[in-house]
């Protein structure tokens, strides 16, 4: 079903840039940035550039990270959200080109059990490991021998960074320190496993935690942050676009990115996805990133093997 989805967007999109004339902006944006109820601002943030470089915007959501491959690779979709590990992953393939970073707006202390905000660090993010409000676990150590969820084996904030903490713990697979392990499909539904008790922890993107909280899903209030991965996080997801998008075009959409805390309609857009601006891209910021990924390489890291 999930497939035929696919195929109805592709087919879908082709239709409707041949009846714009190819004057739409489609943007995507993946489970690593946005929760499902956060999608309506990422709407807002399509309009607001396709309103700036004077085209048309349609936003696509919940297509998997080698989907959104083929849709940028196909010019279907212009624009997008994107994780930071598959990121290092197809960049340098030529497959899509970084033009912002989101920073976000949240300060120490508007999560009130997360250890640091996000002002120290601006461009980074991080990975929260959550268990159910009452759970009488407090460290990673507490986790041994329960129930885990995490969303995607291409996400940073899901797989790669808990991963890193794995690796640091000795283990070399993730059965070697959970009894069972299970694929959620999605930040969201990793934290609503934890709230309803159907594992015992998760480790989630803290943009998502962050934005459910404040505006309060009852899920993300019913779970508590019990490690925030690591000190000073990893490169946020990037904002791409991809290769074979005129090169005009990429310069026109990547100067309203950075431009729009610089007017009040963008500032009030900023505000609703709790961002503070877009900076600059730096490949550099993504370092991080890769250095876990070559930690659990290089220490021989078993991946967990779906079913």
């Amino acid at each position: 079903m999930h497939k035929l989805g696919f195929v109805l967007l592709l087919l879908w999109s082709c239709v409707a840039s041949a009846a714009h004339g190819d004057m739409q902006i489609k943007m995507f944006v993946t489970a690593a940035f946005a929760s499902e109820s956060g999608l309506p601002v990422y709407r807002e943030i399509a309009d607001y550039i396709a309103d700036k470089v004077g085209r048309k915007a349609a936003i696509v959501s919940g297509a998997s990270y080698a989907e959104t491959d083929t849709l940028l690779e196909r010019n279907i979709v212009q624009l997008g959200f994107v994780c930071g590990l598959p990121y290092i992953h197809r960049a340098p393939e030529g497959k899509y080109v970084q033009i912002a970073v989101p920073v976000s707006a949240t300060r120490t202390g508007q999560i009130p059990d997360a250890t640091s905000g996000y002002e120290k660090t601006p461009g980074k993010y991080f990975s929260y490991t959550i268990v159910h409000k009452d759970s009488p676990a407090k460290s990673w150590a507490d986790l041994k021998g329960k129930r885990y969820a995490y969303n995607n084996m291409d996400s940073n904030s899901g797989y790669n960074m808990p991963r890193y903490k794995l690796v640091q713990l000795g283990a070399k697979s993730w059965e070697d320190w959970f009894s069972k392990v299970v694929v959620s499909g999605s930040h969201e539904e990793s934290i609503r496993m934890v709230a309803r008790g159907l594992v015992d922890a998760s480790s989630v993107d803290s943009l998502i935690l962050d934005y459910d909280r404040t505006f309060g899903n009852p899920d993300a209030n019913n779970v508590k942050i019990i490690e925030q991965l690591f000190p000073g996080g990893a490169g946020a997801p990037p904002v791409v676009v991809g290769s074979k998008v005129d090169p005009a075009l990429r310069q026109a959409i990547q100067d309203a990115l950075l431009n729009m805390h610089r007017d009040a309609r963008g500032r009030k857009i900023l505000a609703k996805a709790l961002l503070a601006r877009f900076d600059p891209p730096d490949d550099r910021n993504y370092d991080d990133i890769r250095r876990m990924e070559a930690a659990a390489r290089e220490a021989g890291f078993r991946d967990h093997e779906a079913h």
